[in-house]
């Protein structure tokens, strides 16, 4: 499996493990969030699919950037009806660890492609899983903790 397959398998997982999380949500407003980043995986893969397939299509113009702003918003409306369990908090830790290793693997293989717009990309979509990553967290506090959450300033 040469390395976009690779990448659209993981981006795909992704998608299927975000969807997973949305059909489990507690709330609307967890689901929304949830939706937003099966979306952004999708988008992912568009990206990978482009470049394997050298299609013509300008990869590079595909906005990959995800809304945090309407993440962190959404959040806040429902911050009312939050209720959550263990295993809850398990799969948010696990899509956490998903994204970690996905940004990992993405920065390998960046640094093994010789093509500077291919080697961008996979470096843009990298910095697009930490971002995941870092929502997820700020998910995971979220729900542990509704009435103290504030969101970070990173975003």
């Amino acid at each position: 499996m040469n390395v976009y397959d690779y990448a659209m398998k993981v981006e795909k997982d992704g998608e299927a493990y975000y969807n997973y999380l949305a059909s489990k949500a507690p709330n609307n407003g967890l689901k929304k969030v949830f939706d937003i980043l099966a979306e952004a995986e999708v988008q992912h893969y568009n990206v990978f699919k482009s470049m394997r397939d050298k299609d013509g299509s300008d990869f590079k113009s595909i906005d990959i950037s995800t809304d945090t702003k309407t993440i962190f918003e959404t959040l806040n409306e429902q911050r009312d009806s939050v209720t959550f369990d263990a295993e809850q908090v398990k799969f948010y830790e696990d899509a956490i660890k998903r994204e970690e290793d996905s940004y990992q693997f993405y920065i390998d293989k960046a640094n093994e492609l010789e093509d500077e717009e291919e080697k961008t990309a996979f470096i843009d979509i990298a910095k697009e899983e930490l971002k995941h990553k870092a929502i997820l967290e700020e998910i995971v506090h979220f729900i542990q903790e509704p009435n103290n959450w504030v969101q970070s300033a990173e975003f």
